[in-house]
């Protein structure tokens, strides 16, 4: 027979490990410059993520060695109603200018509202090694008219212990008709020189090219390298796709469930000249690699949700 004195000690040396963890972990809601809500989340190694409620979008992601993953421009603007370029804009109910909406949808020029009672997220389960926030878009009264849609959309953002940056969505139709959208986070990855990338995981594929009216050609190469300006929809991707970046060591790895398309972009020279809130340069510092449902949209009847998630690590090689 165990002595119950000796399992105490362990008990209470357990319960204390737990209340470590949850005090080296933080969720802070701040406000940026505008006076807009932004939720800082930091694990207990000291990565950390900056998420704003302007547009639910990802500013900031950060290593424990305070290493920035993700793009923002320097000439960004950060005053609603205009986008922020960089971080991870989310693009719903459409993206680019595939419809009638305004480009990229609505949602990621809204201001997000953080959700006090969020439904469970089925098979990923909460625990003290990962920090997280909850965030809902409901449409207003103004968005009802361009787009007659009533639905709610929740997005779990997730710091993992390893410093894994996770986004869960939910999207539930709440209306009497069945409704369509398109879906993307468009991710800008922070990167050493344009040239010395390579992505690898959309070999075969077949994209459809936006600077060639969306016309469907198939990958040839081994692996995608950047001479130009490329702005493509790969369709029905595998669910893991790599990002090496040789001049800096490091290898970006999006894992996604329920988004089977890939965006990549960048502007190159000549388009990055054309943009206000872009730097003549900058096209050098940063890839867009989004998980996307964009070629066949998502359809919802009354009550039904739609999950997508994604998942971005880094692993540095030297």
């Amino acid at each position: 027979m165990v002595s119950y004195s000796l399992i105490q000690p362990f008990k209470v040396s357990l319960i204390q490990r737990r209340a470590d963890l949850r005090a080296a972990t933080a969720v802070e809601v701040t406000k940026d410059r505008n006076g807009v809500d932004q939720v800082v989340l930091r694990n207990r190694r000291g990565a950390s993520a900056r998420v704003s409620l302007y547009g639910g979008q990802v500013l900031s992601w950060r290593t424990d060695q305070g290493e920035e993953l993700l793009f923002t421009s320097s000439k960004a603007i950060f005053k609603p109603p205009n986008p922020v370029r960089g971080g991870i804009p989310i693009c719903f109910p459409q993206f680019g200018n595939c419809g009638s909406l305004e480009q990229h949808g609505f949602a990621r020029k809204k201001i997000w509202a953080i959700d006090q009672n969020p439904p469970p997220f089925l098979q990923h389960n909460d625990s003290n090694d990962k920090v997280y926030t909850d965030l809902l878009l409901k449409p207003s009264e103004e968005d009802l008219k361009i787009w007659p849609h009533s639905f709610e959309f929740r997005l779990r953002v997730c710091l993992t212990v390893e410093g894994n940056l996770t986004m869960i969505s939910r999207i539930r139709n709440i209306n009497c008709k069945p409704f369509s959208f398109s879906i993307a986070f468009h991710t800008y990855f922070s990167i050493s020189d344009i040239s010395e990338v390579r992505v690898e995981g959309l070999e075969t594929l077949d994209y459809l090219d936006n600077l060639f009216q969306r016309e469907r050609f198939t990958e040839q190469g081994d692996a995608l390298t950047f001479e130009s300006e490329v702005d493509r929809v790969y369709l029905s991707s595998s669910d893991v796709i790599a990002v090496f970046d040789h001049e800096q060591k490091r290898t970006f790895t999006i894992r996604k469930e329920g988004l089977p398309d890939v965006v990549v972009w960048n502007p190159w020279e000549k388009k990055s000249k054309s943009m206000v809130d872009f730097g003549d340069e900058e096209y050098k510092q940063m890839l867009c690699v989004d998980g996307a449902a964009i070629e066949k949209q998502i359809t919802l009847k009354p009550g039904e949700e739609w999950t997508g998630r994604l998942e971005l690590s880094v692993v540095h090689s030297g």
